[in-house]
């Protein structure tokens, strides 16, 4: 400091008139060295931030194998070799792995990825080795780490390989975690008869509920459920209080006959959302109305945490009891991220349709539309139950525009198809509904319900006569009992002028269902042949049935009886 004072004290000069000239600057003269952008490690960590933020691996991969090559911290050399193995860039792999032992990584962590790199490559052999290094002296940690490098092998018969030969009973450490891990990675890379080895030899060593609980897995998985069901019992014996293993075993039983004896599995004990779902489904199977009277109850009095997790089941539980109002309290309180909101709103929306409140109903409806515009299939749903509703009140234009909006977000989709086709018939416009039932049976040539409706509207609108024949023939071969497409095939014959065959179609329909709507095509039959005391009879059926009902109020004014 006292030399540049004295420097800039022995120096007078003077710039301009009576005026002294500005001392230079010492930082004016100072040149910062700024590397290269390859050559910044604080640049290149920052780009493979940035790509691995972007979900660009190989960019990622990249930037990290310079950063490597910059740094002295092995962390970010370890980062480049999973980066360049997740890639498959082998010469990036060697190098960050070499760099990373030049920085002093352990053994354990090298032959770690040393392994992943032989698999990566087809080295089998060079891989078994790294890992048998790996198990021997890898500590507690060893065996997750070696499921590890196995997951993420590209070859799952080569993972499966190296698994049973590395993996064996003699080798696995007294840790029943690990076997069972051992066995379940062995289901997954096909290798079921280790797999099921692996868990039964599990059960002779450990004997405790997890183990025993795996064992029935396997064995369920292998189609032996007496099996399964008698270590599900050993199990449950170790552990009576779990509710998971309760409900496993339970489900078991549900599934192979025994509704009662899963029923009596789930009655005691600790509760859950999920047992209580399966009990209000046995008793929902048994149609047993008391239990669910009873399940609600229980419900209702439950702690909060089940309770709470609850209010979805117990909007459904309202429903079926007929207690409408309650069922709405309990929609309304499922959590917006509840996996059962949507649905919660759903049956709202249906729950006040069936108490008179259209709009409303409506209205929730377009609301969802505009909460899930950017989830489709939910927004499927949402028109497509809109659409139902309005078929409900017979507003079948409308409910052909619901449909319509439903197949703006999954085209082609059949059930829409079918839906906005019917709706359109209701409606009258035959030719939307025929171009939607045509296109749906290109969809799934020789559909059965596809078929009886195409046939059905042609047959109806007395057009295309011999299409709808061969239609109606292949629905009856499918179905030879159906009443709904008896009724097709009755109503075809009165068209073709057939009125013997016609009456006896449709009387053999009108004895096996007792729909409004047969019963009017009989009625209109028995009326043509002349049988008006018979006609009139059926007709008054009818309206007794469905007293609104719009083609009754049609042939009637029609016919004037």
């Amino acid at each position: 400091m006292a030399l540049m004072l004295a420097a800039c004290a022995g120096v007078p000069e003077r710039g301009g008139a009576g005026r002294p000239a500005a001392a230079a600057q010492p930082l004016a003269r100072l040149t910062v060295a700024t590397p290269d952008a390859a050559h910044d490690l604080l640049a290149q960590l920052m780009a493979g931030e940035m790509a691995l933020v972007g979900t660009d691996l190989k960019t990622a991969a990249a930037h990290y194998g310079q950063a490597a090559a910059l740094s002295p911290d092995p962390q970010v050399a370890e980062r480049a070799t999973a980066l360049a193995v997740a890639v498959h860039d082998d010469a990036a792999a060697q190098r960050a792995i070499a760099r990373w032992q030049a920085l002093g990584a352990a053994p354990v962590q090298l032959a770690q990825a040393r392994a992943q790199l032989a698999l990566d490559q087809g080295r089998t052999e060079e891989a078994q080795q790294q890992l048998d290094l790996l198990i021997r002296h890898g500590g507690a940690d060893a065996w997750r780490q070696f499921g590890r490098v196995l997951l993420n092998a590209r070859d799952s018969a080569q993972a499966g390989r190296l698994l049973e030969a590395l993996a064996t009973p003699q080798r696995l450490p007294a840790d029943p975690q690990a076997w069972l891990a051992m066995s379940e990675m062995g289901d997954k890379v096909g290798r079921h008869a280790y797999a099921m080895q692996i868990a039964d030899a599990a059960v002779k060593r450990f004997r405790n509920a997890e183990t025993y609980a795996w064992a029935a897995q396997m064995r369920l998985k292998s189609g032996d459920s007496a099996g399964a069901k008698a270590l599900l019992q050993q199990s449950l014996a170790k552990s009576p209080d779990d509710a998971r293993l309760r409900l496993s075993y339970a489900s078991l039983l549900s599934q192979s006959g025994d509704a009662a004896g899963a029923a009596k599995v789930l009655d005691h004990g600790l509760q859950t959302p999920d047992t209580y779902a399966l009990r209000v489904a046995l008793a929902v199977q048994a149609n047993d109305r008391a239990a669910l009277a009873r399940l609600y109850g229980q419900l209702q009095r439950a702690p909060g945490k089940v309770r709470e997790g609850s209010y979805f089941l117990l909007g459904q539980l309202a429903e079926m009891l007929g207690r409408k109002d309650e069922a709405l309290d309990w929609y309304d309180q499922v959590d917006d991220d509840d996996p059962h909101a949507f649905d919660a709103d759903l049956r709202s929306a249906v729950v006040l349709h069936d108490e008179g409140k259209r709009a409303d109903a409506h209205a929730l409806l377009e609301q969802m539309q505009t909460d899930y515009l950017d989830q489709p299939a939910q927004l499927r749903r949402a028109y497509a139950a809109d659409a139902e509703l309005y078929m409900r009140e017979q507003q079948y234009p409308q409910a052909a525009k619901s449909f319509g909006r439903a197949l703006q977000v999954t085209p082609d989709d059949p059930g829409l198809l079918y839906g906005r086709g019917l709706a359109y018939a209701e409606a009258g416009d035959v030719d939307q509904a025929v171009g939607d039932l045509r296109r749906l049976l290109q969809l799934k040539p020789g559909d059965v319900d596809a078929s009886n409706a195409l046939g059905y509207t042609l047959v109806d609108a007395n057009r295309d006569l011999p299409e709808a024949e061969r239609l109606l023939q292949t629905a009856r071969a499918a179905k030879p009992n159906d009443p709904a497409i008896a009724d097709s095939w009755g109503w075809l014959q009165y068209r073709l002028g057939h009125l013997d065959q016609a009456e006896q179609v449709l009387r053999g329909a009108w004895t096996a269902n007792k729909d409004a709507d047969v019963g009017v095509h009989l009625g209109e039959v028995l009326w043509q042949r002349g049988q008006r005391q018979d006609a009139q009879h059926v007709f008054d059926e009818v309206r007794r049935l469905d007293p609104g009902n719009a083609s009754l109020r049609a042939t009637l004014q029609r016919l004037k009886p």
